[in-house]
């Protein structure tokens, strides 16, 4: 991941009363070219799966673009010409990438050019909810994510491209998108900056303070059916898998990341795919009890 540029030409900061976010092209189809359990993919997810769980407790606007599978000719226009047939005829590529999956609330709206602003009503949906600023994360920083930035600025609502929450093909592309929405049309901080000025960090000592008090434990279970959307009740903690249950490297991204904002700073290294509920549950306990 690149860093955030250390000066922007503007001056603004994230306001969580004027701020949406958008989690921008996050589809199966789009990340293909990242190996899910490396960089930038690991915490391009984790990262994004902050600032959603953020945005939601601070009820802030949740917003997501992703391409139909089903586009005539017609509709693609000119992006046949440069991209071929996309994920025309492929539900599945047009899906949102597992840990992403959007809940009750949040809008999809159907990308249809570049700019998540085009031929959409985002527009209309940002300035009836009195939204002026637009928190933009996903993919690819140099395309869609940099013009719907470039579009946000010139409708007069700020853009700000999160620096580490975003993803394109090689690091260089990336910091060159990441610098020219700096340079030209608005902020790109980072994530922790970004949870800062929505007050998540503080909200979340407080919660990881209230999960594990002393030598108190994290709810594991309670966590882990969140993160995979089903009950565990028939799960064999000493014999199942967990990817067994469809705890694949996205899924576990976002666990780690509620893992640490309670408090424990385990690593995607010591979580390794035969992993058991049990072994994790040590784990989690050897981390606490160095506390």
């Amino acid at each position: 991941m690149p860093a955030a540029p250390e000066d922007s030409v503007a001056r603004w900061g994230v306001d969580p009363g004027r701020s949406a976010l958008l989690i921008h092209d996050m589809q199966r189809h789009f990340l293909r070219p990242f190996a899910r359990e490396q960089e930038p993919a690991a915490s391009l997810v984790a990262n994004v799966a902050r600032l959603r769980e953020a945005a939601r407790a601070a009820g802030i606007p949740v917003f997501y673009t992703a391409q139909s599978a089903e586009q005539t000719e017609e509709e693609r226009g000119l992006l046949s010409d440069v991209w071929g047939p996309g994920l025309v005829g492929r539900p599945e590529a047009a899906e949102i990438v597992p840990g992403l999956e959007p809940e009750a609330g949040d809008v999809v709206l159907t990308k249809r050019r570049y700019s998540a602003f085009a031929r959409a009503d985002l527009e209309e949906r940002l300035r009836s909810a009195g939204r002026d600023q637009l928190v933009i994360t996903g993919v690819y920083a140099n395309i869609g994510c940099a013009v719907t930035a470039a579009d946000a600025f010139m409708r007069d609502i700020q853009p700000f491209l999160v620096a580490d929450a975003v993803a394109d093909f090689s690091l260089e592309e990336h910091q060159r998108a990441v610098d020219w929405v700096a340079g030209r049309a608005g902020m790109a901080p980072d994530t922790a900056g970004v949870l800062a000025a929505w007050g998540a960090a503080a909200d979340n000592e407080a919660e990881g303070a209230a999960s594990h008090p002393g030598a108190g434990g994290v709810d594991l279970r309670a966590l882990l059916e969140e993160v995979l959307g089903e009950d565990l009740g028939d799960l064999d903690e000493q014999g199942d898998r967990l990817d067994d249950w469809g705890l694949d490297s996205v899924r576990l991204m976002t666990m780690i990341t509620r893992l640490r904002e309670a408090g424990v700073e385990v690593s995607f290294e010591e979580i390794p795919e035969e992993t058991t509920f049990s072994d994790l549950s040590e784990l989690v306990r050897s981390y606490l009890e160095e506390e």
